[in-house]
């Protein structure tokens, strides 16, 4: 069934007939604003609540999504909706507060190889001699593996205290003692009921196919969108995973350093993760140094003897270096540890095989957790952020735009700073700036590092939400049903994703990256500072370009696929298929690539205006293509 053209939308940054004859996509038109990890659980049934084994196993399965991030909070409710009626808004948690509260709960867990014959029910009722459960869930990876996380520290002290270490026969076992378990069955294992057993679900993200047949079988691209952010992100327990392996890679360095944290940073914690992403963590040595400097009483000043080392980037990759050698010789489950102490940001890789996870441990990088935080704002304050990244992120890789080896592509942390300029742009704008996030923050969110200015507001409910939305909210005038009003704002967000998706595209097809930059901290464009193909500024070190490594070549088939997938999703639109005929269209197109691009240029265009418009584009890249300098230029004017 073909939908209606609409007829008005409010907001949108395509005029009116210029949306119906598609005319804006490839023009710079009036507007009003301009592998390697393998962990997954998509839905984890085996997710549990607190209590002892007998209310364990009489509790139903719990609903997905149901559990919250605060200590007991799925055992108190707290992550029910409130009641109907009711005025009490949920407070938004500030970055600071779910990072201590994940924290605690990989502090109260342990990670435990199991037989994958394990009995469930004898599993929990052995860990419960050591006090009660909180939740718990199996998974697989180079192995059979169980989460569990108590309610009480205090009974991972009890457990760890009746843990031995293994004989190994004529090997030599180094007795290092962490929360990483082993479970062996004492005797023959027995042959439990085959409805007793341990169970995990399929933890990779989708398979081609799988994704293939769940795009096609969507309602229409807002409902693609929609499918491909829940079945990418990282789940619940996904997350829990991640804290968990930096809090073992924590007990390990706390060998050297008793006071130190490991912090995960980037898309692990900043709303955008994506499953099989990296595990991106940095050695915290701060509270160290600050027991250090406190005063002491007396007469006398007592001081620790340290060695020390010419600069503060010696010391650094001394510390590494430590703590990859521990890592690689003593570190259970950590293998193929590279200490890369060369680069610009000294780090060490390594795959905790355990979890699967790939990781780079820094120390010190508390720029970079400040930008995770400010990108988790972004996605929290909207929920049409996340599911436009996702979108565009998943594009950029299915056509080779991306790549997860290091080289002269944009990487996904440029693609979210222009999806966030982008939004940005609009009238009224639905992100703010930076500046204007500092412009709301108390004296307590003060905060310079190294010298940068990084003060944002942290707290969430003090900014003012987009007037977008109530502007966009009037567009459903135009819809002859009537829905209830929770179905209504969730399908507005999706629907709206849907145009800006495409005016993504046509935004930065037309996008002047010959002579402009892209600065989110004032949210406008500014003259480039230097003669980067695509230059888009550090957020907090304004000096930085996060995409310097982005060459021309590349930064033009960006461009290029980006005025393509404007033009095919506007042919798209209202063109779905039948479900019966299992014919890819609009992101299953776009994304697996199964519409050729010979076949996308030979279809029927709906005007002549819009044929002549693609022809003056490809002339005006041609013409731009040989300058006297014999470099390669962008077309990016109409």
């Amino acid at each position: 069934m073909r939908r209606s053209p609409l007829t008005f939308w409010p907001g949108a940054r395509l005029p009116l007939t210029m949306a119906v004859r598609g005319v804006g996509l490839l023009t710079r038109s009036p507007l009003c604003a301009q592998t390697r990890t393998r962990i997954r659980c998509p839905t984890f049934p085996r997710l549990r609540c607190a209590g002892t084994v007998a209310a364990e196993l009489r509790r139903d399965e719990q609903p997905s999504g149901s559990v919250e991030t605060g200590d007991g909070a799925a055992s108190r409710g707290c992550g029910a909706a409130p009641a109907p009626g009711s005025k009490d808004k949920p407070s938004k948690k500030t970055f600071s507060e779910v990072q201590e509260e994940r924290r605690e709960q990989a502090q109260r867990s342990v990670l435990i190889h199991c037989p994958n014959t394990v009995s469930e029910k004898k599993f929990l009722k052995y860990l419960s001699q050591h006090g009660p459960i909180h939740t718990h869930f199996f998974y697989e990876s180079f192995g059979f593996y169980a989460v569990v996380e108590f309610c009480q520290k205090d009974s991972v002290d009890s457990l760890l205290n009746r843990t031995q270490t293994p004989a190994t026969g004529t090997e030599a076992a180094i007795p290092f003692r962490s929360r990483f378990l082993y479970l062996k069955p004492k005797g023959p294992s027995s042959h439990a009921a085959k409805q007793s057993l341990a169970r995990s679900s399929n933890h990779l993200p989708p398979s081609k196919r799988k994704l293939f047949e769940l795009l096609c079988s969507a309602e229409s691209v807002d409902d693609q969108l929609n499918t491909l952010l829940k079945e990418f992100q990282l789940t619940e327990e996904n997350t829990r995973l991640r804290y968990l392996t930096c809090s073992l890679i924590e007990d390990i360095a706390a060998a050297y350093f008793p006071e130190c944290t490991i912090r995960p940073f980037g898309s692990s914690v900043n709303t955008f993760g994506k499953l099989g992403c990296d595990l991106d963590m940095f050695l915290d040595l701060d509270e160290t140094r600050r027991l250090s400097t406190q005063k002491s009483r007396g007469n006398f000043l007592m001081e620790f003897q340290v060695k020390n080392v010419p600069s503060e980037r010696i010391a650094t990759q001394k510390i590494l270096s430590v703590l990859g050698e521990f890592l690689d010789h003593v570190g259970p489950g950590c293998v193929g540890v590279q200490k890369i102490l060369n680069a610009r940001c000294p780090l060490v890789r390594f795959s905790h095989q355990a979890s699967g996870f790939q990781c780079d441990l820094t120390t010190n990088n508390r720029i970079a957790l400040k930008s995770s935080e400010l990108l988790y704002i972004y996605g929290t304050l909207d929920t049409r952020v996340r599911a436009l990244v996702c979108s565009v992120r998943c594009w950029a890789r299915a056509l080779s735009l991306t790549s997860s080896i290091p080289g002269a592509w944009i990487t996904n942390f440029s693609l979210t700073m222009m999806v966030i300029f982008f939004l940005q742009q609009r009238s009224p704008p639905i992100l703010p700036t930076l500046d204007t996030l500092r412009a709301s923050a108390d004296e307590e969110d003060k905060c310079i590092i190294e010298g940068n200015n990084c003060t944002l507001v942290r707290d969430l409910n003090k900014i003012k939400p987009s007037e977008n939305t109530e502007t966009l909210g009037k567009c459903f005038s135009l819809f002859p049903f009537q829905f209830k009003q929770t179905f209504l704002l969730f399908s507005l967000f999706y629907f709206l994703a849907e145009l800006l998706l495409k005016e993504f595209f046509e935004y930065f097809g037309n996008f002047a990256f010959n002579k402009n930059s892209i600065n989110i901290r004032q949210g406008r464009e500014q003259n480039k500072p230097d003669s980067s193909p695509l230059h888009i500024q550090n957020p907090f070190e304004t000096s930085l370009n996060v995409s310097k490594n982005v060459n021309q070549s590349q930064l033009q088939r960006f461009v290029d696929l980006a005025r393509e997938s404007a033009w095919f999703l506007q042919q798209e639109d209202g063109d779905r298929p039948s479900p019966s005929s299992r014919q890819p269209w609009g992101l299953a197109a776009l994304l697996l690539q199964t519409v050729a691009p010979s076949k996308r240029v030979q279809k029927k265009l709906p005007s002549e205006r819009i044929k002549s418009l693609l022809e003056s584009v490809k002339s005006n890249s041609t013409q731009s293509s040989t300058n006297t300098s014999g470099k390669q230029a962008l077309s990016t004017q109409p």
